[in-house]
């Protein structure tokens, strides 16, 4: 007799991202769906990476990560936010945001708590706070994708154990400000409320913004766990490392459980990125202006066309309302269909709704390529009637 498995998660298949990159695979599509670029990163980052991997850098870095690489997060820190974080007690190094994020909500949610996303939303936030025994309670964004604060204030209740922002917000673009983060903080302050911030894009902000992180707010970092993301940030996001900062206290629950969960994360890769980050920190200080010129673009290059662009003020991602093109289709139809017919592949917003909005018309493709590909796929979408 076969084994019987309690399924977990039984609501939960293949990601979209997985689905849609197997099938520019099988089919020779453009992958414009998945978060990834198509070019190098930068060659010191790669040869700093050569040289350690080759010269006895093979053991388990500490738990928490290398106090090098720690260091310079810290520093990065406290020159964008103006937060002196302490490297021994207040930064973790992981391996990928989404390990961080799992390991935040392991930490913070117990059975019966209740966990509030603003859709759309990452799809790892609510798998991850069922495995927790919480509640996911999602809140849809308003159509500019900006937080309802009434709506989030209503939806507050004496179980609400985390909220989870995401800004620069994928999958639309959106950004927020430090006066929408002072109303978050004054609406969760008398409640016991944990915030987990993702904010992977934290330095992809367009237009001359600067970006509003939580570690800016010190009453509100108090509260907070804010994730970042090497990969997203140096080009290498299949080297899966991120960080996380948060004050003592809650870094000490963090860590509980990062520790039976990954231990560390890659040690050589460490090492390469502390040596880069040091050696070039004008990576970071260019990088809203180098993925803003691919931004603008490929906008140039889709303005010929029947799609109607939305405004991306941050991440590497742009969305297409499709809807003067097949309004017959909805969103996951109309992927498969460019995907097959015209070689494009994309991401469709509704897989970010728990509740997907009708004759919504939107999907999501990524500008993280060179130009090269945005040519081609710009043109390919252009001859689309």
């Amino acid at each position: 007799m076969p084994v019987q498995l309690p399924n977990k998660l039984p609501t939960i298949g293949t990601s979209i991202f997985t689905q849609m990159t197997q099938l520019a695979q099988q089919t020779g599509a453009l992958n414009l769906s998945q978060g990834f670029p198509d070019f190098d990163s930068p060659s010191q980052l790669l040869d700093a990476l050569k040289a350690y991997a080759s010269q006895g850098f093979q053991q388990y870095a500490p738990m928490q990560g290398l106090p090098s690489l720690r260091e310079q997060v810290a520093l990065t820190i406290q020159q964008r936010y103006g937060w002196l974080a302490d490297v021994a007690s207040e930064v973790a190094i992981t391996p990928g945001a989404t390990a961080a994020i799992f390991c935040v909500i392991q930490a913070v949610v117990q059975a019966g708590d209740e966990v509030i996303v603003f859709d759309p939303c990452y799809d790892s936030y609510d798998p991850a706070t069922r495995l927790a025994g919480g509640v996911c309670i999602h809140v849809p964004l308003q159509t500019d994708f900006c937080i309802d604060w009434n709506r989030f204030k209503d939806t507050i209740s004496a179980k609400t154990r985390l909220v989870i922002i995401n800004f620069p917000h994928n999958p639309s673009g959106a950004v927020i400000t430090l006066q929408d983060l002072k109303t978050l903080y004054d609406i969760i302050e008398p409640y016991n409320i944990v915030v987990l911030s993702d904010e992977v894009y934290e330095y992809l902000v367009f237009d001359g913004q600067s970006h509003a992180s939580v570690l800016g707010l010190p009453q509100l970092a108090a509260r907070s766990f804010m994730i970042g993301s090497f990969g997203k940030t140096f080009h290498v996001t299949g080297w899966k490392t991120g960080y996380v900062v948060a004050q003592p206290e809650l870094m000490q629950a963090f860590l509980k459980v990062h520790q039976y969960v990954n231990f560390c994360g890659v040690t050589p890769i460490q090492h390469a990125l502390a040596r880069f980050m040091q050696q070039h920190p004008e990576h970071i200080n260019q990088l809203a202006s180098f993925y803003q010129a691919k931004r603008d673009l490929f906008c140039q290059l889709l303005r010929p066309s029947a799609f109607k662009l939305l405004p991306s003020r941050g991440t590497y991602f742009q969305l297409l309302d499709y809807s003067a093109v097949r309004n017959d289709l909805n969103d996951v139809a109309m992927s498969q269909w460019l995907v097959h017919e015209h070689g494009i592949a994309t991401i469709p917003i509704s897989v970010f709704y728990a509740q997907p909005i009708q004759d919504q018309r939107l999907i999501r493709l990524c500008f993280a390529k060179t130009e090269a590909t945005l040519q081609q796929a710009a043109q390919r979408l252009c001859q689309i009637a």
